[in-house]
């Protein structure tokens, strides 16, 4: 079962042309930037162990997202953050009241028709794969700052895991692109959800919960 998530928002941006549909150029409106593809093809796609994804976090503009220090050139490179409930493609009020995600269920959320936010044991399930030092294996071999001796990722699978940071929900950013967070659609508690870390002085990929109100990336798996 799939669940569709459509913001009536967009229809809005469309007749300003601000959007960032297919057909539009990347624009500035309003002093915020609502360029980045919203087309699949334009991100690639790897297949890991029978799982389809992206092969670059997900960029396409919807109200609430942003470019990482709210620099466009960030979005071009990183992809956007979003808090969860933008993520997931619900109402904000869900980043802090639960919204009783389940397993059984694909949500689409802010990714294209096909694809969906990649749920808690989906992720699980790519990084039992990889195995032991999953996130020196899932890193990009380029574009991560280099930390505490550690070597930079060897992209073994072609997920290319770029570090987008993180943005809090009082507008600040964090990590200075020497980490990169990327949402699940599984719930932790009311007001947080479960997500995976990678950095660049740590080979593993962290599984950590964090405040739904907090922008990460997000990274497409294919239904």
């Amino acid at each position: 079962m799939i669940k569709l998530f459509l913001f009536p928002a967009l229809a809005a941006f469309a007749i300003l042309g601000c959007s960032s549909g297919d057909d539009m150029p990347c624009v500035t409106c309003g002093g915020e930037y609502t360029g980045g593809s919203c087309n699949a093809a334009d991100y690639g796609s790897v297949n890991i162990n029978g799982q389809i994804w992206m092969a670059k976090n997900w960029g396409c503009y919807v109200p609430g997202s942003k470019c990482y220090d709210n620099k466009p050139d960030n979005c071009d490179k990183y992809g956007r953050l979003y808090d969860w409930s933008t993520a997931m493609g619900i109402s904000s009020s869900y980043n802090n009241h639960y919204y009783n995600t389940s397993s059984s269920i694909k949500y689409r959320g802010v990714c294209p028709s096909g694809w969906h936010i990649p749920g808690d044991a989906e992720w699980t399930a790519l990084t039992n794969f990889v195995g032991t030092n999953a996130g020196t294996k899932l890193k990009a071999t380029s574009g991560w700052y280099s930390c505490s001796g550690v070597p930079s990722g060897s992209d073994t699978y072609g997920f290319a895991a770029l570090p987008g940071g993180f943005g809090g929900s009082g507008g600040s950013f964090g990590t200075d692109f020497t980490s990169g967070y990327w949402w699940s659609a599984t719930e932790y508690r009311a007001d947080s959800a479960y997500s995976r870390r990678m950095s660049c002085n740590y080979e593993a990929v962290g599984r950590y919960y964090y405040y739904k109100s907090f922008l990460r990336s997000v990274r497409c798996l294919q239904d």
